[in-house]
């Protein structure tokens, strides 16, 4: 029997009678249907949001941390169903999805930790004589109502991205979740909830997207978060007016392999980073730049890996790769590599379709005009490339319009530095791929990747504004 979610409107459960299937991507059926958003539950949310922020910027600073740590100490409970949940509705690798949880329950510990953390400076006036007798008070403030717009690829951890900062930073959200995934979020609104959020402030509004641009433009909430595609995300950002914007646009992401490193290691680490999720995330290994000397031994070693691989149902313990999102999102993998193949590419192994299912694949000689190139695939595939001088390597990770982080595996601290300065990424991670991201590092990238970070503090950052008290005597 397929189970019905009500959306939730300021901690109240509303049966709007829109309903949006969710479909399981490796089996195609509806496992669940939630209660979508009107223009009318738009408005109300906003409403409601503006109350909420006024009654989380009144919680003292150990409430906002209990809510958190509440909110952890409940996933850990619900580890498995939740962990069940993405898989269901994602098509997550079951192993992926439990990772997937104990990386949200870092990151509402986080949140609790960085709530005490909200702090201000003071500064002396006196480095000029008219200063003199005068001191600023520099302290952080809650901004208001945050518009929190998530992906379907990591439908609990990212939405923590966006809710643990903004609850320990003493805002209100409303939360739109990708519409192939709102279960998961709905699922976590209660664990909150259940840990003492005040209910105003948090409103979780599955929705069409045609409806986003009401809620994205109204002038009351004062910032927006968006994770997802540059061709929304940029047309987003021209919506939001006068508001505060984060976006994170995704990437084509690189990794440079010197001879100085241990091959079998080089390939394992870009196997985790390109296949991970059937390559559903922004950081995913996609180019591969290996120096001649180990070129033929590290692509023959990749292939043995990759064909390794064990594809299938997402809900088995054992699966590596599972579907993708959806059957058009594998079609649109599988017509890029077949481009790239009509146009010179050799097709090492893999590339076969079936459904949403697309065999893990390797390409080299991809031209660098083709859009397996150029583009972000989002799915199981990379693309192999030698290189001898390293200058030219650093250049052809730069030629790409994303920049959101990037790995190299060398030893040598001159080349590692060079890399640091020239790359043209938000993040450079050394000895592992491109993939690689703990959850409280800065995140964020340049040029078409979008703007602003993320990570608890540094979102904390973001959500809260500068405001200076100068005492004078």
């Amino acid at each position: 029997m397929t189970v019905e979610h009500p959306m939730i409107l300021g901690g109240k459960e509303v049966l709007t009678g829109d309903l949006l299937p969710v479909v399981n991507p490796f089996t195609g059926e509806t496992v669940a249907c939630v209660h979508r958003a009107g223009e009318g539950e738009v408005e109300s949310a906003i409403t409601l949001a503006a109350r909420g922020a006024e009654a989380m910027k009144a919680l003292p600073l150990h409430r906002r941390s209990e809510i958190l740590t509440g909110a952890a100490v409940r996933l850990k409970d619900k580890r498995e169903h939740v962990a069940r949940t993405i898989s269901e509705e994602a098509g997550k690798p079951l192993r992926a999805a439990r990772a997937e949880v104990d990386r949200a329950i870092f990151t509402f510990e986080l949140g609790a930790s960085e709530a005490g953390r909200v702090s201000g400076e003071i500064l002396p006036l006196d480095l000029v004589p008219w200063g003199e007798g005068a001191r600023a008070y520099v302290e952080r403030f809650p901004i208001g109502t945050i518009v929190a717009i998530t992906p379907f690829n990591f439908p609990l951890n990212l939405v923590a991205h966006k809710l643990s900062p903004a609850f320990a930073s003493g805002n209100s959200v409303i939360l739109k979740p990708s519409s192939e995934t709102p279960v998961t979020s709905l699922v976590l609104a209660g664990l909150l909830y259940d840990a003492g959020l005040p209910p105003e402030a948090l409103s979780v509004l599955p929705m069409a997207s045609t409806l986003a641009p009401l809620l994205i433009s109204d002038p009351r909430p004062a910032m927006v978060t968006f994770t997802g595609s540059p061709q929304v995300g940029w047309p987003l950002k021209g919506l939001a007016g006068k508001k505060k914007v984060t976006l994170e646009l995704g990437g084509n992401a690189a990794v440079i392999v010197h001879h100085d490193w241990d091959v079998e290691d080089a390939v394992r680490k870009c196997i985790a980073g390109g296949y991970g999720y059937s390559g559903q995330s922004c950081i995913s290994v996609q180019r591969i730049y290996i120096h001649a000397d180990g070129y033929e031994s590290f692509k023959s070693r990749l292939i043995q890996g990759v064909r390794a691989l064990k594809s299938g149902d997402p809900m088995k313990e054992d699966t590596d790769v599972g579907p993708l999102i959806t059957e058009s999102a594998a079609r649109s993998v599988e017509e890029m590599i077949r481009e790239a193949c009509s146009n010179g590419a050799s097709l090492l192994t893999g590339g076969d379709r079936k459904g949403s299912m697309v065999e893990p694949a390797i390409l080299e000689g991809v031209g660098k005009n083709q859009k397996i190139y150029r583009q972000e695939v989002f799915g199981p595939v990379t693309l192999l490339e030698p290189y001898e001088d390293f200058d030219r390597a650093l250049a052809a990770v730069n030629d790409s319009d994303y920049g959101l982080q990037a790995g190299l595996f060398t030893r040598d601290a001159y080349r590692i530095r060079k890399a640091f300065e020239c790359l043209e990424v938000g993040g450079l991670v050394v000895g592992q791929a491109s993939a690689y991201r703990i959850d409280h590092q800065p995140y964020g990238g340049a040029k078409d990747s979008g703007f602003g970070r993320e990570g608890v503090r540094y979102a904390m950052e973001e959500m809260t504004e500068r405001k200076v008290l100068i005492v004078t005597t």
